[in-house]
């Protein structure tokens, strides 16, 4: 696959790298907010992320991955608890050599469906948190508390406005994500690329964040994304039917294998 795919840190080992902005953003750190309105919106989104760690939605991501003129499109759609850690996920990539992968969440424990082509009821399992993401902007084995992790720590945020998300009138809230949190969790060795990338760069990569908030103080929608060389990654998450019970069917002992370490772009 494209370089784009190895998570946009390598594109960035190249001479004379260059920087681009998403395009749709008014940057929120060269505008001069009042400090009260800037406390407001970060209080907002924290608050918003709070609340549904206390509780559960459907989760709808879609990334997009942009590189040497070709577009490459996941989806992962399933339903979290997040106050029970708990959730059943699947990753769709339409044309990939492995095009489907699913994960489940329960008991400190992620499972992550056939990773061996050994069967159809065969299933990985991985501690949780020795999962590890190896591509930018990507969540370790796709986990929704990592988005949050991420959203929660959102710096120089502003209001930008009210916007329609699935039908529903929220307010979006934008920021960026510092160093710290865009390497969260990040395996060594795409986290030393990345350190490349920085140094050549001079200062924190370029990465971006959106996040609308509803009437009602629910987070509904969130957009991180990066805009580096020509290598353009944009990961957006609807969050709908909140509150709503999450079903989620473990594996048996007998169907599952322990693993140490899960690779692959539909793993994250």
């Amino acid at each position: 696959m494209p370089l784009v795919l190895t998570a946009a840190a390598a594109v960035l080992l190249c001479g004379g790298c260059s920087v681009t902005d998403s395009g749709s953003r008014d940057d929120a750190e060269t505008a001069s907010p009042s400090s009260k309105a800037a406390s407001d919106a970060r209080s907002a989104v924290q608050q918003a992320v709070a609340a549904l760690r206390e509780d559960s939605a459907g989760f709808h991501q879609k990334i997009e991955l942009q590189g040497d003129g070709q577009v490459y499109r996941l989806t992962i759609n399933g339903g979290f608890d997040f106050a029970a850690d708990r959730g059943h996920l699947a990753v769709e990539l339409p044309g990939g050599a492995i095009d489907h992968s699913e994960q489940v969440f329960a008991e400190d424990k992620i499972y992550l469906s056939d990773p061996q082509g050994s069967g159809e009821d065969s299933w990985g399992v991985i501690p949780r948190d020795k999962a590890q993401a190896h591509y930018l902007l990507r969540a370790p084995l796709n986990d929704p508390e990592h988005v949050l992790q991420q959203i929660a720590a959102m710096r120089k945020i502003s209001r930008e406005g009210e916007e329609n998300v699935e039908g529903v009138r929220a307010v979006r809230y934008r920021g960026i994500l510092d160093y710290r949190t865009v390497t969260l969790g990040m395996h060594p060795d795409v986290r030393s690329k990345m350190d490349q990338a920085r140094d050549i760069l001079g200062g924190d990569l370029p990465v971006f964040a959106d996040a609308w908030v509803d009437g009602k103080g629910n987070l509904v929608q969130t957009r991180m994304s990066a805009n580096m060389s020509g290598a353009r990654v944009t990961v957006t998450t609807v969050l709908s039917d909140i509150g709503e019970p999450v079903r989620v069917k473990v594996p048996g002992a007998a169907n599952t294998t322990p693993i140490s370490e899960a690779t692959g772009v539909l793993n994250g």
